[in-house]
């Protein structure tokens, strides 16, 4: 790739936006919890799960972007439409029931442990999102992206 591929790359409005609103949203699961526990949990900026969703707020910015700047009838809006749906129907579907599957077995896991057999493994449980997680990230990128057509207009 050359300089001026590179710089088109980083001056993509629908990419800069979508990287925006991913980033504020790792950035508030960090604040969120802290606001819940009392602590600072650093490891949430680059975790998946929690409030809210970074995935949802990527996919509906970035579907959004597309369709303000390339129009809501063309296919690639189309297109971004049915990725969003697809990612968010992941991440508060199939990644929520795999988080809950890996909650049972660590569960199950600890019982034997507690009868003496030492397993060295714990499964990953906040996989997923509940509904308003997945809600809140994509408000959160319909936001992002009005924000950021306000600041950088067509």
């Amino acid at each position: 790739m050359n300089w001026t591929s590179f710089l088109t790359l980083i001056q993509n409005r629908h990419l800069l936006t979508a990287i925006a609103s991913m980033v504020v949203a790792q950035i508030l699961k960090v604040l969120f919890d802290r606001w819940r526990t009392g602590d600072w949990q650093k490891a949430l900026l680059f975790s998946t799960g929690s409030m809210p969703s970074s995935h949802s707020a990527l996919v509906v910015s970035v579907m959004a972007s597309i369709g303000v700047y390339e129009g809501f009838d063309t296919a690639i809006f189309a297109l971004s439409v049915v990725l969003a749906m697809v990612v968010m129907h992941d991440a508060a579907g199939i990644r929520r029931a795999a988080g809950q599957q890996a909650e049972a077995i660590n569960f199950l896991f600890s019982k034997l442990e507690s009868q003496g057999i030492q397993l060295d493994i714990k499964l990953k449980e906040l996989l997923g999102h509940r509904p308003i997680e997945v809600i809140a990230g994509a408000i959160l990128g319909l936001i992002v992206m009005i924000l950021g057509y306000i600041i950088f207009p067509i």
